[in-house]
């Protein structure tokens, strides 16, 4: 397996490292070949991980392409969450105790390099730390009242280590370096009492009232005992066996605490933090769709430097999206070339990379619905009224604002559109999915992935009535089992 160690600025890069090939971040995401690379580990030293930074695009495009990331993303996700830190830190309270009982300040720092502190005494506290987050360089700051406990966890670059931690670093990067496996944390498993996570301020939540009441309904037929929580209820998440995800799902909000604290504490979810990173990121989908050959819009990954290049492929009118859009926010349409550098260039102040696709249009898209990789509901969703998308949120009439559905059995939907749908599905893997396709020239193509699909009664459940609910509480239970 080829190994890469990816930085902002190779020629800054202050440590030699045997056998492995130091490459820039804005080479890896924007040269081709290591987009088509087989079989590589991606060490990902970039100075920051912010949201929809290189760095955090370095570690999301490694995951689309099959590279073996360090950090995930999830880890860098992770580390920004000090409510996550420290719901982590709480199982090895004992060690952080015993370690820093000798410190006589209030503060202590402590700076972990590839698991490592310069100290051997923190050798054990340090390693715990990296087994759960997996970040090269970071900062632990602790503050002491009654007890130690983590205040702050920054991110640095190499360029901030200290002089004298430089040759202990080096060693640390040679053993570092040198290992076959990179182990992470394994995960417990648990057992029966379910938390249906909603949140009443949703614009567009993914059930509605009658919904949200069925699954309580029929959770309780099949002795599973179902609560409705709230984003305000994330310290009694430990009391649940099992977590559903019934909020508008984004990386910075409530709903992936929930789910990665879930998935620390061995609860079992649908859906899993790495299916809301993925199925969040039109970037992310857009690579892996391409890898897995799957038949999509033509869609080109966009940055500062290619803007002149993304029409001559796309065309025009281009639907441009922003990669953490959801529910048609953030999906634009360009009609001209002066509407496209004008869109282009006010998403590319909040995001380093965005997604443009020739416009593809249709009377309608279906709508897959997959549990555990099964297709269990089929819908045809309708463009809404005068509109070119399925949501059409500036329309004045409410009635107005979404098209008509259909509920259709499974048998019905065409075998092509089926198998795409159960292939798209695997790249996320299992969970619930929502699979949109267009059928173009006759030829289906993949619109969009989404991990936390409407379940609406009246609409989803319209042909197979309980069975859509059953299934997706059966897939909770078998967690569980």
């Amino acid at each position: 397996m080829q190994k890469y160690i990816v930085v902002n600025q190779p020629e800054k890069w202050n440590f030699l490292v045997e056998n492995i090939t130091v490459i820039s971040s804005q080479d890896y995401l924007t040269n081709p070949k290591y987009a088509l690379l087989k079989k590589a580990r991606i060490f990902n030293l970039c100075k920051e991980y912010n949201y929809q930074s290189k760095g955090y695009y370095v570690s999301l495009l490694a995951e689309a392409r099959e590279h073996l990331p360090i950090p995930t993303v999830k880890n860098i996700v992770d580390l920004k969450n000090l409510k996550l830190v420290r719901i982590v830190s709480d199982e090895f309270d004992d060690i952080i105790q015993k370690s820093l009982k000798n410190i006589k300040s209030q503060e202590f720092v402590l700076s972990i390099y590839f698991g490592q502190n310069v100290a051997r005494k923190y050798k054990e506290l340090s390693n715990l730390f990296y087994k759960h987050f997996q970040v090269p360089f970071f900062r632990v700051k602790f503050s002491f009242n009654t007890k130690w406990q983590v205040q702050s966890v920054k991110v640095i670059s190499e360029l901030e280590i200290p002089n004298d931690h430089l040759e202990s670093v080096q060693i640390f990067a040679n053993e570092y370096f040198s290992k076959k496996r990179y182990d992470t944390p394994k995960l417990i498993k648990s057992d029966f009492d379910l938390a249906i996570l909603v949140n009443p301020n949703d614009p567009a939540p993914p059930s509605n009232p009658k919904a949200l009441k069925k699954f309580v309904d029929i959770a309780e037929k099949m002795n599973i005992y179902a609560e409705i929580i709230h984003p305000k209820d994330l310290t009694r998440l430990s009391s649940f066996d099992a977590l559903f995800i019934r909020q508008s799902t984004e990386v910075n909000n409530e709903a992936y605490a929930f789910a990665r604290k879930a998935q620390q504490e061995g609860i079992a979810i649908i859906d899993y933090p790495d299916a809301i990173l993925k199925c969040c990121n039109k970037v992310y989908m857009a690579e892996a769709l391409q890898n897995a050959n799957i038949n999509t819009p033509k869609t080109s990954i966009v940055h500062k430097n290619n803007l002149d290049d993304v029409l001559h492929y796309t065309g025009l009118p281009c639907v441009l999206k922003a990669p953490d859009s959801t529910f048609s926010f953030g999906v634009k349409k360009a009609k001209t070339k002066e509407e496209f550098y004008a869109l282009a260039n006010t998403m590319l102040k909040s995001s380093d990379l965005i997604i443009a696709q020739e416009f593809c249009p249709s009377a309608f898209d279906w709508r897959i619905g997959l549990i555990d990789g099964e297709p269990f509901f089929a819908c045809k969703y309708y463009m809404a009224k005068n509109h070119w998308q399925i949501y059409n949120w500036k329309a004045k009439n409410k009635n107005d604002q979404d098209g008509n559905v259909d509920s259709l059995p499974i048998e019905d939907v065409p075998k092509n559109v089926l198998d795409m749908a159960v292939k798209s599905g695997r790249l996320i893997g299992k969970g619930l999915l929502g699979i949109d396709i267009k059928i173009v020239d006759k030829k289906p193509m993949v619109i969009e992935i989404n991990d936390n699909p409407n379940i609406d009664f009246g609409v989803e459940d319209l042909h197979y009535g309980d069975l859509v609910y059953s299934k997706i509480l059966n897939a909770l239970k078998n967690r569980l089992d």
